[in-house]
């Protein structure tokens, strides 16, 4: 699409200041928001039937920037349509450390890279330019397994200077996403911090996470485990548009609801919260959430770094083009003007009028339904090391 076409959407002028057309600046007016450019064309809607984003546009790693081109003869329509590939991966370790001040733990686990949800928003697209690959539709459809992840964590907690803390599970790529049907990685690594009494924190948008709770419920009612379900929106048509492989609204609810009668803490993260988009529904998710037996909640900001910038702004002006200018607007207001800002302490929440506000409403919402009245810690001091299979006894 050309600039002029994407001004005419946007309502403003391409590329620059808002001017007269005799040329001179009109200073009360502010810049028009238009896309930078499209990285690449869109992929055919047919090649990408239940995908979330709309391009593949090369890694920014790569020394070559390569898409699609129409040679006349209907080459394109011949192109295969993006399915679900599989790779396996021998990673040396499992467990991931971190020393970020502004989050509640320092160790995670990642069972897969990439992720088939799918999610338009999400802000861990970028790693896949690490791989060779693109943040776009190979984010998606292009899925690494970790193989032996069992194995390696069972050696990394046997270790004699280990010491526990809490392990967080999804803050990544969604461990329940839906090769795991299939692979069971997830289910693997749960038995082995089951097996070490290790506590750990669960973040998914599936409710596959109820296959799981004849291990879960144990180790909660030990005080070793909670899951938080991420809630975007409850508008089905919205959530398959935007997270488009990910559980129904419903379906994640009624998740909710299972595993607080199960007796395992349940939480609900609305996250993202996407501006002029969902924010109106913050109330709505928080109050159905705590009907169903949620007791803690969290929220997040919309995150677009790097890549998704770009890939979050063309699937919105395609969606929400009367929405597009007011949406980035407000984005840039909680990020001193810019797209993403990766300050710790602000690239959760943001910053100025809005993000304020916002924090307020949640916070309004969470006191007046009794969320976050009493936080569960999770406790370490159960640890143990079992003995692997086939080692040796001591004889005191």
């Amino acid at each position: 699409m050309s600039p002029a076409a994407l001004a005419t959407l946007t309502g403003g002028v391409a590329g620059g200041d808002v001017s007269a057309s005799a040329g001179k600046s009109l200073p009360h007016r502010r810049k028009a928001i238009v896309p930078k450019a499209d990285p690449v064309e869109a992929v055919p809607e047919e090649r990408r039937r239940g995908r979330g984003v709309l391009s593949n546009p090369s890694g920014r790693f790569e020394a070559e920037r390569r898409e699609d081109v129409d040679d006349g003869w209907g080459a394109l329509e011949e192109l295969a349509a993006f399915k679900t590939e599989v790779t396996r991966e021998r990673p040396k370790t499992i467990i991931t450390r971190n020393e970020s001040p502004d989050i509640s733990f320092d160790r995670s686990i990642n069972p897969y890279r990439g992720c088939e949800h799918g999610c338009v928003y999400c802000f861990a697209r970028p790693t896949h330019s690490f791989m060779g690959l693109s943040a776009g539709l190979d984010f998606e459809t292009r899925l690494f397994v970790k193989d032996g992840a069992a194995d390696l964590l069972e050696r990394e907690l046997s270790a004699p200077n280990y010491q526990p803390k809490t392990i967080a599970i999804g803050t990544n790529t969604d461990p329940y996403q839906p090769i795991e049907k299939q692979y069971r990685v997830m289910r693997s690594v749960l038995e082995v911090l089951a097996r070490f009494d290790h506590p750990v924190g669960i973040v998914t948008k599936s409710a596959l996470v109820t296959r799981d709770i004849d291990l879960l419920g144990p180790m909660a009612a030990k005080g070793l485990a909670k899951v938080a379900l991420s809630i975007t929106t409850l508008d089905r048509k919205l959530a398959r548009t935007m997270e488009p492989r990910a559980s129904s609204p419903e379906r994640r609810l009624d998740a909710v609801r299972q595993l607080s009668e199960a007796g395992i803490p349940t939480s609900v993260m609305v996250a993202p919260i996407i501006p002029a988009v969902t924010d109106h529904e913050i109330e709505t998710i928080l109050t159905r959430a705590e009907a169903m037996g949620a007791r803690e909640a969290g929220y997040v900001m919309l995150r677009l770094p790097l890549e998704v910038e770009d890939l979050f702004s063309e699937w919105l002006l395609a969606h929400f083009p009367d929405k597009y200018r007011h949406v980035l607007s407000l984005v840039r207001s909680m990020r001193d003007g810019k797209a993403y800002d990766s300050t710790w302490g602000k690239r959760q929440t943001g910053t100025g009028p809005y993000a304020w506000m916002t924090g307020r409403r949640f916070e309004i919402a969470c006191d007046k339904l009794g969320l976050n009245k009493e936080k569960r810690k999770l406790r370490t001091d159960l640890f143990k090391r079992p003995l692997r299979q086939g080692a040796q006894l001591s004889l005191f």
